[in-house]
């Protein structure tokens, strides 16, 4: 297939292209930027330059193609309503590129607020007034398989990990080096779902290669990491103290991650992985942490 990729120069995207390109696809990646263009072309994909808040360019970049994987997201944290917006323009041009065709839209999407309190899994469907602001959009993808779209959404691990990750490790890393102390909030027994780079960059493909119509997917490797486990072992790698944040602090602590850290977001991935034949094989988030590239060494 040729396939429309946004956010195809980021820490999964750049994962995602040489997985489509090993299997055989021809893969276009939307490029906002010169150094992403550089990178979707070095890694052997076709650019389409346009940009997430450019309907034209999106709608000519799906038309064009035999499936869609949108990976992108506009990361603007002082103006996150616009960005969440953007994203759901973005699915509806590409609903309107797609329908009837019974060609494939992936998004990823992510977890919180899917099942709190408990483990997730794909056959929940969220109350859109207390799941996260990017649900509209999830449940706009799905909506498309009554329009003739073959359209799946893959539900993300909190934490999708590896080398280069600059999500909410990194940045619960940085706030640990800042503060003097690798923190967690209340007991730290609230759990965040893990999955390897490569491991959601293979659910990704099979996912466009033939989730049927309205699948909902979890991209989740292990059920869920204890926050306090994950701040144990940025404290041994820092070596610094490992500290219990009282909730009433968190957010004078930690900032807008406190809103996840305080999240319990375990999921399963049992049924994604009977629809699929999908078997995570890549390390554990434990593991991978303790490989030491997020610290700056290898093999601390």
């Amino acid at each position: 297939m040729r396939l429309f990729v946004t956010g195809a120069s980021g820490f999964i995207g750049s994962a995602v292209v040489p997985e489509l390109l090993r299997a055989g696809h021809q893969v276009i990646g939307l490029a906002r930027s010169n150094a992403s263009a550089e990178a979707i072309a070095a890694a052997g994909a076709e650019v389409h330059r346009g940009a997430l808040d450019d309907p034209d360019s999106l709608h000519a970049g799906a038309a064009a193609a035999d499936g869609v994987v949108h990976l992108a997201f506009i990361h603007d944290f002082s103006d996150y309503e616009g960005a969440v917006k953007a994203d759901l323009r973005a699915i509806e041009t590409f609903g309107a590129a797609l329908e009837g065709t019974d060609r494939p839209l992936v998004i990823a999407s992510g977890l919180l607020g899917i099942a709190p309190g408990r483990i997730a899994t794909e056959r929940d469907r969220p109350d859109l007034s207390t799941a996260g602001p990017r649900e509209a959009s999830a449940q706009a993808a799905l909506g498309l398989a009554e329009r003739g779209v073959r359209s799946s959404i893959v539900r993300l691990a909190a934490s999708v990990h590896d080398e280069g990750d600059h999500g909410f490790v990194p940045r619960l890393i940085d706030i640990a080096r800042e503060k003097g102390v690798s923190g967690y909030i209340g007991d730290g027994s609230n759990r965040w779902p893990a999955v390897h780079r490569l491991d959601a960059a293979r659910l990704l493909r099979l996912a466009v290669e033939t989730a049927p119509a309205g699948s909902v997917l979890h991209g989740t490797a292990e059920e869920g990491v204890p926050l306090r486990t994950i701040a144990e072992v940025i404290g041994r790698h820092l070596d610094l103290p490992v500290v219990s944040i009282p909730a009433e602090e968190a957010h004078a602590h930690f900032g807008w991650l406190s809103r996840f850290l305080a999240a319990d977001v375990a999921a399963s991935n049992a049924l994604t992985r009977d629809l699929l034949d999908w078997h995570p094989t890549g390390p554990g988030l434990i593991d991978d942490l303790d490989q030491g590239h997020y610290f700056g060494t290898r093999g601390a």
